[in-house]
């Protein structure tokens, strides 16, 4: 008896400390999601000091580079779906047990292989976290007033951590060695997980039926060869290359049976039906719309700042830094904007707002122009965040609420796909515009051409070996050519953008704060508790925790 009444008190007093201390669990998911944005561009600024100790291969190198977001992508719908099953909350301290474990081994590898494999952890670590974050968020924030004001506080808290990734970076590494960068993350977890244990609340979707391992494996495998030919093509390697050949092919073939397993499937990891609502597939579309026209550009911009207006790495970070701080302030404003303009008008003015900053960056020249940058940065980086979020509010709203985790994962997918093809499109386009510029140039062999034409640093270490007048008309055409790339480029991505302002008006025009019309158009769940037994305490606890939440 008295067990049964302790069963009964101990998911009311969760529930209520749920709604109490919403926003104290607003800041415990923000602290997870700093820490996976951290580890996502920490390590970029150690690469010298990882190579010098540990005397890595030119792949593993690659590999200890790109192995942490690569994993991250491949398993993120795995996890997501998984927490609908078992519950959000027990996937997240999972996974912030595994994200402090591997940032320890991390720290302390004394070999290339260990390293890769630490990174590999974190990625999975980080897969358990992320879409977690959002689909608790979706449940303590039943109405959509307020969760749109955390989902922008949440969106804020991401652009910090890229842009604190690597200034925390390069800070560490003038007190202490590399691994530093890695065992920052463990006393936050520490204090994560117990905080998290006791004021999280529990939450899983309603669905029952056995876990679909075979598709979950199936969606791993296929986004894992996916994103991985993608950041082959990002990184430069020609199309017939093995390293994109075998994956990319293989990883589509894959994820074709995954979504036709998915359609036959009674209990499915992904309820496909959630994409024949026009909000919900417009939102994951803006969202990879998004990324395809600005991670690729937000890497040239880096390039262009560094080796055509001669800035240094840390002048190049303060001159982006406004485009993080328009960033964050459109994340905080986000949640006035939805709800006066509402989704469609929103995303739309972002994408719009987006491509003028992007065309007014067509000025940009051989030359300085600090005012120039400084207006496009912020306006890219507010109308950039905008977008974003209507787009992932829009999103996750539409979802229903037992398949928030899976959705929250779509999401995160959508943004990392979009980002790897993005580098891997604008990337291309940058070099067909840039190579040209370099065949013809007086005095230099053909040779030296062919190497410069591969990007504008080799471009200028030709020059150097060449010297004198022919290695100036060297590297004067290289730095003009890349500008000249640097315009086509930029031209492409307002093009994206513009598709994308066209694609946002599939967005529903007001922000309906009722109850989500997906979650009454998709069918009840298959072992749903009967009505007559709702006051009772023990199906309660197994089946009413998500309800509690909401109420």
């Amino acid at each position: 008896m008295s067990g049964t009444t302790t069963a009964a008190v101990r998911p009311r007093r969760r529930a209520a400390g749920a709604g109490a201390n919403r926003w104290v669990v607003l800041v415990v998911l923000c602290i997870s999601l700093l820490l996976v944005a951290l580890d996502a561009t920490v390590l970029h600024v150690a690469v010298p000091a990882v190579t010098a100790d540990l005397k890595p291969g030119a792949v593993q190198l690659l590999w200890i580079v790109d192995v942490y977001p690569l994993v991250c992508a491949s398993l993120l719908i795995l996890f997501g779906s998984l927490g609908d099953r078992i519950g959000r909350r027990r996937v997240l301290l999972l996974g912030y047990a595994l994200f402090g474990v591997a940032s320890g081994v991390a720290a302390l590898a004394q070999t290339a292989e260990m390293l890769i494999l630490a990174r590999a952890l974190l990625g999975v670590g980080g897969a358990m976290i992320m879409p977690a974050t959002l689909s608790i968020l979706r449940q303590v924030f039943p109405d959509r007033r307020e969760r749109a004001l955390a989902i922008g506080i949440w969106s804020a808290v991401a652009a910090v951590g890229a842009a604190v990734g690597p200034l925390l970076g390069g800070f560490l590494l003038e007190h202490f060695w590399w691994g530093a960068v890695f065992l920052v993350n463990i006393p936050l977890m520490l204090v994560s997980l117990p905080v998290g244990r006791l004021l999280l609340p529990e939450s899983r979707g309603g669905r029952g039926g056995p876990w679909d391992v075979g598709g979950a494996l199936m969606a791993a495998g296929g986004l894992f060869g996916v994103v991985l030919g993608v950041q082959r093509l990002g990184g430069g390697e020609a199309p017939a290359s093995p390293l994109t050949l075998l994956p990319l092919p293989a990883g589509a073939v894959l994820l074709f049976f995954f979504v036709r397993r998915q359609r036959r499937h009674p209990h499915p990891l992904v309820d496909l039906r959630m994409f024949r609502r026009p909000a919900f597939s417009t939102s994951v579309g803006c969202i990879v719309l998004a990324m395809l026209a600005l991670v690729g550009l937000e890497l040239i911009a880096a390039q262009y700042l560094q080796l055509v207006l001669g800035l240094s790495p840390l002048q190049t970070g303060l001159r982006l830094l406004p485009l993080t701080v328009a960033a964050m302030a459109a994340g905080l404003a986000g949640a006035r904007m939805l709800r006066r303009f509402g989704p469609r008008r929103m995303v739309c003015f972002g994408f719009c707002l987006t491509a003028a900053a992007v065309l007014a960056l067509t000025a940009m020249g051989g030359t300085d122009n600090a005012p120039l940058l400084l207006s496009g940065f912020v306006l890219l980086g507010f109308g950039l965040e905008t977008t974003l979020f209507g787009a992932y509010e829009s999103m996750l709203s539409e979802a229903p609420s037992d398949q928030a985790g899976c959705a929250a994962a779509i999401g995160e997918t959508s943004y990392q796909l979009g980002a790897g093809i993005g580098i891997a499109l604008l990337g291309s386009v940058m070099n067909a515009a840039y190579a040209p510029g370099l065949r013809s140039v007086p005095g230099v062999p053909q040779h030296a051409s062919d190497a410069a034409g591969h990007s504008l640093g080799e471009a200028y270490e030709v020059a150097g070996r060449l010297g004198g007048p022919v290695g100036a008309a060297l590297r004067r055409a290289a730095r003009d050519s890349f500008v000249h790339g640097l315009h086509v480029t930029l031209l492409v991505s307002v093009g994206l953008l513009v598709l994308g302002a066209v694609m946002a008006l599939r967005l529903p025009r007001v922000m309906n704060c009722a109850e989500s019309p997906a979650a009454m158009e998709l069918p009840a769940p298959r072992e749903e508790a009967p009505a007559p037994r709702e006051t009772e305490p023990v199906p309660r606890e197994v089946k009413g925790v998500e309800s509690r939440v909401s109420a």
